[in-house]
């Protein structure tokens, strides 16, 4: 069955190839979150932390697996290590997919550098990378094997690591010792459009 799934991923360098990852129709539209049209994004940035950390947790809402498209520089992104602390300390499965390999739109392929969940480490010490599996979209058959990944990240992550993670991005400390977040800012009334998902249209 298909899960609930959220991208984290560096918006401003990886959103075409994200968008390939999404136009392969592996998991229906209303399935996908995390997705952003530019000017929603531009729009949200202005509002400041609060706003972008009230629609990252809006969008983390019931759902179940997170999805990390791993680009050059994911794991240099604040934004995206606090998606994966939150992503965790909700228990959504986790599975890191390395995207450098698809073609942008000049038809060139990125550096592969750093994985994210090489960096990020549960309260035993060792990384998430230990736990969490990382394919490659081009190398692993992405298009067709997404839904299979998904599917055994949250396999894998029922019943078991419910130790929390601290937040150490330099955004906010969500985790507590009881699982339930310190801070959480009100929702916002921004209601973001999915640009790369056929049933919303195009954009403006």
């Amino acid at each position: 069955m298909a899960r609930h799934t959220f991208f984290s991923f560096h918006y401003e360098r990886d959103s075409w190839r994200a968008g390939q990852v999404r136009n392969s129709n592996v998991i229906p539209c209303e399935d996908e979150h995390g997705f952003i049209d530019a000017v929603d994004w531009e729009e949200i940035k202005k509002k400041g932390d609060d706003a972008i950390e009230a629609w990252i947790a809006e969008q983390l809402e019931h759902t179940s697996v997170t999805a990390v498209l791993i680009g050059a520089e994911t794991a240099d992104r604040p934004w995206v290590e606090h998606e994966i602390v939150e992503s965790w300390n909700r228990r959504n499965g986790i599975v890191g997919i390395w995207i450098h390999n698809i073609k942008d739109q000049h038809r060139k392929t990125d550096t592969k550098r750093r994985n994210p969940l090489d960096e990020i480490t549960m309260a035993n010490g060792r990384p998430l990378s230990s736990v969490c599996k990382t394919y490659d979209w081009v190398n692993d058959d992405g298009r067709n094997n997404l839904g299979k990944w998904i599917e055994e990240a949250f396999e894998g992550r029922k019943g078991k690591f419910t130790e929390l993670i601290e937040d150490r991005s330099g955004i906010t400390v969500k985790a507590s010792a009881a699982g339930v977040s310190l801070h959480r800012p009100a929702p916002t009334i921004f209601r973001p459009r999915a640009p790369w998902c056929e049933a919303d249209g195009k954009r403006d």
